[in-house]
Parts: structure tokens; C-alpha cells; sequence
């Protein structure tokens, strides 16, 4: 069954990224202050003081111990690296589930490059409101003709977006959790097929199809063709 695969390669990954990193941090306890990590603890317990304009600013979280240009390149990399890992389990959602008759693959790219742009975009903005508004203006001025296919397809690009936003302010681990949340919640509506109704439209394909049934007309061979008589 295609969803019963799709469940142990989820597991399968989360637990094993799970036990390198909890492997490496055990090993290199040291490591976890030049991480992207911890941004979430400091966004909900350490909300920084609106400025004068009445904005709050957001800044990413380096651990402290970022002071040169070998630890941003380090911070910076791991971050890319971390929305990376956590996009690519994304795209293997989205190719399981997705109705073949509204595949669509550059989907598939945009999942999973789109949190990468997000994490370098939100390091260079942050703390600078004219630097977003320029971003503003820039993508504004860029015109976008691919347009999605449905509703469902603008969760995972708001679940990339998400993403990218988490790595660029050092939370890789809220990252993290979104993608788990998101992979098993889809996986739960594709195993229930809630909300589903005979004759209607299908965003999700069969979840205990293959791909492996062929149509009797490719199976069947091919007619006999009489033999011409001659006069």
C-alpha cells in the first residue's frame, strides 16, 4: 500500500535524523551554541520591546558565540542544511498523495528550494525595515504566471515558507515539528479519506493504490489479424 509505505519512509527518516543529531550533541555538547536552534524558547519567553515605530523586532537566534566569519558561515550552512532535511520529507508527501491527473513537479522543486531563499531572505531583512520593504517592492515587480492547481497545493508552499522562516531565525526545531505535524496530519486525512464523497473532485489518489494495475486493453494481446486471401 502506497500509504503504508509512505508511513514507515516518514518514520523511518524522523528517526534516524533524530538519533544523528541527539548522537552528535551528545558528542559535541559544545556544538549546540553555534546551532540555529533554541529560537523558539526566546520568541515565547523573551519577547523584545516594540521600537519606536511600534514594530517588535525578531532577530535570529545565534547561540551568543557567533563572532566571526567562520562561525556565520557555520551558523548559516547548518541552517540551509536544516531546512533542507526538513523540506525533503515534504516532497515525498506531496508526491504520494497528490491525484495524478494534477501532478505537477515543479511543486516538487519549489518545496524544497523555496525554504532555502526563505532562510537567506529573512537574515538579510531582519531588524531592517527599509531592507523589507525593498523586498516588497522587489517581489511586486516580478511577475509569477504558474499558478497552483488547488487550495491543497498553497499548504505546501505556506508550509515551505514556514519553514525557511524557522531556519532564518534559528529554529530549526519549530521547523521540525511543523513537518512532522503536517506529513502525518495529511497522512491521517489521506488514510480516513475524510471528507470524501462519491463523484466529486480528488485532491489525494487512492491510498491502498499501487500503480501497479494495467488496463486490460495493454494486457490483453493483440486482435488476430485474418489472413488475406488472394483472388
Amino acid at each position: 500500500m502506497k500509504a503504508m509505505r509512505l508511513f514507515a519512509q516518514l518514520s523511518a527518516y524522523y528517526l534516524i535524523i533524530g538519533l544523528v543529531i541527539f548522537v552528535a550533541l551528545k558528542m559535541f555538547p559544545w556544538a549546540r551554541d553555534y546551532l540555529p536552534i533554541g529560537g523558539v524558547e526566546e520568541l515565547i519567553n523573551q519577547p523584545q520591546k516594540a521600537g519606536a515605530n511600534g514594530l517588535t523586532g525578531v532577530q535570529a537566534q545565534t547561540g551568543g558565540h557567533v563572532d566571526s566569519l567562520g562561525d556565520s558561515l557555520f551558523w548559516l550552512t547548518t541552517a540551509l542544511i536544516g531546512a533542507f532535511l526538513t523540506s525533503l520529507p515534504v516532497s515525498w508527501t506531496y508526491m504520494s498523495i497528490r491525484n495524478a491527473d494534477e501532478y505537477d513537479q515543479s511543486l516538487i522543486s519549489t518545496i524544497i528550494i523555496l525554504p532555502l531563499i526563505v532562510t537567506g531572505i529573512v537574515i538579510i531583512v531582519q531588524n531592517s525595515l527599509a531592507l523589507a520593504f525593498s523586498l516588497a517592492g522587489i517581489a511586486g515587480a516580478v511577475r509569477f504566471k504558474n499558478s497552483l492547481k488547488s487550495s491543497g497545493d498553497a499548504l505546501f508552499i505556506l508550509l515551505s515558507v514556514g519553514i525557511g522562516l524557522s531556519a532564518g531565525i534559528g529554529a530549526v526545531e519549530l521547523a521540525v515539528v511543523m513537518s512532522i505535524a503536517f506529513n502525518y496530519g495529511f497522512l491521517v486525512l489521506w488514510f480516513t479519506e475524510y471528507g470524501e464523497r462519491e463523484g466529486m473532485k480528488r485532491y489525494m489518489s487512492d491510498f491502498d493504490g499501487d500503480g501497479s494495475a494495467v488496463t486490460t486493453a495493454a494486457a490483453a494481446p493483440p486482435p488476430a489479424v485474418p489472413p488475406v486471401t488472394q483472388p
